[in-house]
Formats: structure tokens, sequence, C-alpha cells
């Protein structure tokens, strides 16, 4: 093998690294074209937890604005003659404000919202208001809608507003946009019966942003959802973890309460808002204003196959010890028909019952549903004989639908040896695996899936991420041990189907749990090392599996192998070689990467390297230092034909493309 000198001097100088660096021969078996890599391969998982839906993702800007929440004007201030009503045009929704005269003609009655963590406005942006609302004694009255800042400290708190005719006894939706020319984090809404002597009802109050993720009225926070797809994600599992179960099941997420008009979409308690009383948020309720249809809509945009996954009968098991707090395995089919059901709304044709509400919606096509999820983290006999009926009967009528089954919230242990074999024998396609675990567990984890039963359901490594001993936040070191561990999910690509972070989301002002992939205030978001992992990953899954050795063995972080984990892929459409290779070693490893098996004719005309790296472990992504770690790329010569030698720095990933002409 002849030796590029030249190259290897000109990048280790430029790292300013020793060139005594260990040689790492890694073999590519480019003749060798293996398992195709699922489209679905890298995907993501949204739960709401740490406000990733209300004051995250879901643009709405307004808390409580049904005034449904336990304590009816959580997230309000009252003034003057406000009274709260229940006899509201929406079923679901009683609840409204009566906006009555003062009492006298220099007292004023209003309201005023202090949204999620502030309601947040920019200079010159566009604010959609809209409410529901009525004169109920009839005529016509007026109410004066303003976005403000508290602690201006100019003549007015006023940033913008406008004037409401409400015109009409019977309940009417109204709608204005508000422009700002001032800029203000900490904001307010602020509402006014400016006509006091004509008394005014009011029901959802709402403010979105008019420059929401694809002008969607009822939409997605545009910077967040645009996150989103630029991880070019194959799959997109919603809504959640343990939100799925509930603390009890009246609280389970229920996805038909989530569908419809999304006036009459009903509270639902957030079991993450009581669950860590050292971070508390009694405030954390879901409107459901995020449902299932967006959800569909969100991942068909994105480019994703949605995974939707549905409760099984168990609330969560985690804070339910008595079995009373479940559903009988004889009373399940409610929930049974639910997933039926859903299945119905997603692919049915409009002239089914669900199929047809989905058009309604505005989706007359279906989404084109292949994949269900029943259960979340649930372990023992209690879910798989909950499960069981359930494969019976989506087999029964939707046979080409793919189910997904648990293994238990473990890696490993009791409840996982107990559910892979019964995942196997109720057929299962797909096992989903969970391991939020330390650094020595994914650096010990490098050939996992090496010896997988090839035969039996594949598997969704549906959570996961590194947890740093005493480090809980998103530090580079954690992102570059995922990327290890994600290199033997790549070779294994015949047995792992799909694989997603978590969590996805955190409001800087709101975490319950971290590290997350993504954080964010009301106005700002900042990617982490760990989403441009999975960024690095996803972009250059490949289309097929190729072999890579070292030694003849799989390059896994194993002893003798210089903490070195390594995959290749080959991917057909850009005909190009893809290696990835982490070092999780503190020193330089020189790489000599072997294309073995090209044809005479075969020419590789360069050689790409997309290299994610920091000298401080410890170092992060934040709002105030949005790209202190971040990919770069640089190009290469390639000077032999199947032999090309570079230097790793220490503690870095890197991805090198080796394009086929």
């Amino acid at each position: 093998m002849k030796f590029n000198s030249r190259l290897l001097t000109a990048v280790a100088l430029s790292a300013g690294l020793a060139l005594n660096a260990a040689t790492n021969e890694l073999v590519v078996q480019t003749n060798k074209i293996g398992a195709p890599v699922q489209p679905t391969m890298y995907g993501l998982f949204f739960e709401d937890i740490n406000y990733a839906a209300d004051g995250g993702l879901y643009a709405e800007m307004i808390k409580n604005r049904s005034f449904e929440f336990p304590e009816n004007f959580m997230g309000w201030e009252i003034f003057g003659h406000v009274d709260l009503k229940n006899d509201g045009p929406f079923e679901r929704n009683p609840h409204y404000v009566r906006l009555s005269n003062p009492g006298h003609p220099h007292k004023w009655t209003g309201i005023e919202n202090e949204g999620f963590f502030g309601v947040s406005f920019k200079a010159g942006e566009e604010y959609r208001f809209s409410v529901w609302a009525r004169v109920p004694d009839g005529g016509s009255s007026k109410i004066r809608v303003e976005l403000v800042d508290t602690k201006a400290m100019g003549e007015t708190q006023t940033m913008t507003q406008q004037e409401i005719t409400i015109d009409s006894k019977e309940w009417k939706k109204y709608t204005v946009i508000l422009k700002p020319e001032t800029s203000v984090t900490k904001g307010k809404l602020r509402i006014f019966l400016s006509k006091p002597e004509h008394t005014v009802d009011l029901e959802h109050i709402s403010l979105f942003p008019v420059d929401t993720w694809k002008g969607h009225e009822n939409g997605m926070r545009k910077d967040l959802a645009q996150a989103l797809a630029d991880l070019k994600p194959g799959i997109f599992r919603f809504p959640g973890g343990c939100i799925v179960e509930g603390t009890d099941i009246d609280t389970r997420y229920d996805w038909k309460k989530t569908v419809g008009p999304v006036e009459n979409r009903p509270l639902n308690e957030n079991r993450w808002h009581y669950t860590f009383p050292h971070r508390f948020f009694p405030d954390y309720f879901q409107s459901y204003g995020l449902g299932f249809y967006e959800f569909f809509l969100l991942s068909e945009e994105i480019g994703s196959e949605p995974l939707p996954v549905l409760n099984v009968g168990l609330a969560c098991q985690y804070q339910n010890d008595d079995m009373h707090a479940h559903i009988a395995v004889d009373s399940l089919q409610p929930y049974i028909q639910d997933a039926l059901d859903l299945i119905e709304f997603a692919n049915g044709d409009t002239s089914t019952k669900w199929g047809a509400l989905r058009a309604e919606m505005g989706h007359p096509a279906p989404f084109n549903l292949k994949f269900i999820g029943v259960g979340n983290e649930q372990w023992g006999p209690e879910y798989v004989e909950r499960l069981e009926p359930f494969i019976k009967a989506i087999r029964a009528k939707y046979p080409d639908i793919k189910i997904i089954g648990s293994s238990g919230p473990n890696s490993e242990g009791k409840e996982f040896d107990y559910l892979w074999p019964e995942m196997t024998r109720l057929k299962a396609d797909l096992v989903d695996e969970h391991f939020y675990r330390p650094e020595s567990w994914f650096l010990s984890q490098g050939a996992r899936y090496d010896n997988y039963d090839r035969k039996g359901p594949k598997v969704f490594a549906g959570e996961y991420a590194c947890h740093g001993r005493g480090k809980k936040y998103n530090h580079y070191n954690a992102a570059l041990l995922e990327a290890a561990f994600m290199t033997g999910l790549e070779r294994n690509a015949d047995v792992v189907h799909m694989a997603t972070y978590a969590p996805l989301f955190a409001h800087v002002e709101g975490w319950q749990w971290r590290p997350d992939m993504i954080w964010y205030d009301n106005n700002n978001s900042v990617r982490t090392a760990s989403y441009y992992v999975q960024q690095l990953f996803s972009e250059n899954k490949g289309t097929n599996v190729v072999p890579l050795t070292m030694d003849k063995k799989n390059v896994t972080g194993a002893e003798g192998q210089n903490g070195l984990f390594a995959s290749a892929v080959y991917d057909k459409d850009r005909n190009e070689y893809i290696v990835k290779v982490a070092n999780t070693s503190s020193e330089p490893q020189e790489l000599n990467i072997k294309l073995a098996g090209l044809k005479k004719k075969d020419v590789i005309t360069g050689v790409t390297a997309q290299t994610l790296s920091t000298k401080d472990l410890d170092s992060e992504n934040t709002l105030e230092e949005p790209n202190k770690i971040v990919p770069s790329m640089k190009k290469f010569a390639m000077e032999e034909k199947a032999d090309w030698t570079t230097v790793i720095e220490p503690n870095t990933f890197s991805v090198y493309h080796f394009k086929k002409q």
C-alpha cells in the first residue's frame, strides 16, 4: 500500500497534530453491497415534555386560551367586572368570560394574559389575534386588543393595538392583525372592554405569529419546525412516551380528542407538570391544539413517515402499582377500536367516518400510514396480554400495517429478557428499545447489535441519549459517544430499522428533563452537538451497508482499536462510499482507509470530510453561542485509486465521502 505522505503532512500540520499517531487500517469492502439502509433509519421522537408543544413547537402564544385550566384564570389577570361562565358554544370547552361595565366612567374592565414565559413579539412582525365573541344582550360593543410591555420606561406600555367591533348576539369568530414597532421579550396580551355600556362575552382567545411553518393558521413555530426538516428525518414518532400512558387512564393522551375544530378540543392534564417537584410547573397542560392531524401533516411536510403511538390499556406503570389503575383485558375493545379508527383516519377513503373527518380538516388524500406503536415503555405479562388482542385486531383488518411493541424501560435485564421472546412470539414487526445511559454504557455498546437474531422482529431504538455522569446537559462528549454508538446501528441496518434520539425539545425556562436535542426561548433556538450528530447520520445514511473492518474485525471501540468506532455505507443515488469514524480517544489516530474490491474502471474523484470536533469536551452550544460546535467541511484530492490516509483528531467524529466516477 502506498503512503500518501504529502496529504498526511498537510492534514496533520493543519490540525497541529504529531505525525507519530497510531496507524489504523480501515478496509471497506466496496464489492460487497450489503443490507439496505431503511429510509426510516434516523428520525424524530416527539414528546410534550419541557414545554415542547404548548409554549414550544405549537406556535400559540396564549396560555389557557379557553379558561379550562383547573384554576380557570391561571395565566390571566382580570380587572374591573369580569365573570366566568360555563355555558359556552363549545361542548368540550364550556368556559368563557363576560366583560361588563366596571361601574364608573373612569374605571376599566378587561383581562391580561402572561403567555408562556412571557408574550414575546418582534418589531415589524405580524401576529394574528382571534377570539370567539358575542354581545349577549344584542346590539354592538367594542374591545381593544393590545400587545404591551409592562416594564416599558416610555410614555406608554402599549406597543400596538387594534379595536374590534363585536356586532352579533350569536357567537362569531373575529380576527385582527397586530404589528408592533418594538420588540419585547416579556410582554403581555391585554384586552379592554372599550364600550362598557354593552357587555361582551369572549371565548378561545388566541394569538399566533402570521409567519408560521408553511403559513398554517393553527401552525408550528417556524424555526423549530425548520430544525426538524433540516434533520431529513425518515420517521416521526408522536405524541410521546409517558404522556401516552398518563399518570392515570383518564389523563392518557387521547387522539380522538385532538382532531376536529381546534376550539372544541378539550384540555388535558400533562403528566409532566407534577412529576418532578424539584422542577415544578403547575401551569403545564395540553391544549390539544397540536393534535394528531397536525402531527400527520407535519410528518408529511418534513418528509418523514408518521409513527403514532397509542395507549395499550395501561396507565404509567412507574406511577401505578395497583392493577385496578389499568384497563382489564376483557374491557380493551374501545382502546382497540381507537387503534383501528386511527388507521382509518390516516388512510381511509373519504367515504369512511374518520377519513371524512380528515378531509374536512383539509387533507382529502390519505397520509399513507405504515407504522403504529401500541404501548410506550410497558413491561411484564400485563403488557403482553393486552398487546396480543391489539395485534390480532390490527392484523385482521390492516395486515400491511407494521406494529411496534416494547422491550420495557431498560436496555437489558429481567424485563428486557422477558419481553424480547414475547415480542417474537406475538410477531411484532419492530421492538422499541430505550436507553438513557452514561458514557461507559455507550462506549461498551459498539457491537450491541452484531449478534442479534436476523430473523426476528427488527429494532426501533426509540429513545436514547448519553447522560454524562454529573453532566446533565448537552455537552460535546455525550454527542461524540452517541455518534460512536450509532455506527453500530448503521452497521446492523438489517436489524435496526429506526432510531430516534430523545427528548427532542426543551424550553430554557421550562425544562424538567435533560439533555435534549433542541433548546429554545420564546424567540430563538439552538441546535445542540447531539443534533448535528443526528443530522450527519441522517443526511449520509446511504442506501446499503458495506463491510468495514480493522484487522478483519468490526470497528466497535474494542480493546486494541484505539477508541475507534466506524461504519460504512454505499449511496447508489450519489454514487459514493461514506465512511463514518468516531475517535473517542484523547490521541490523534492515523487512518489508512482502503477501498477494497473496486473495479478497474472505477475512479474515486476525491474525498470530502465533514467533521464535528472541539477541544473542550464539556462545551455546548447555547442561545448566546449557537454555533460553538458545528460541522466543518474540507475537500481533498484522491491521489491513489483505492487508498487514502488522514489523521482524525482526538475526540472527533468525521464523515468521509469517497465519490466514485
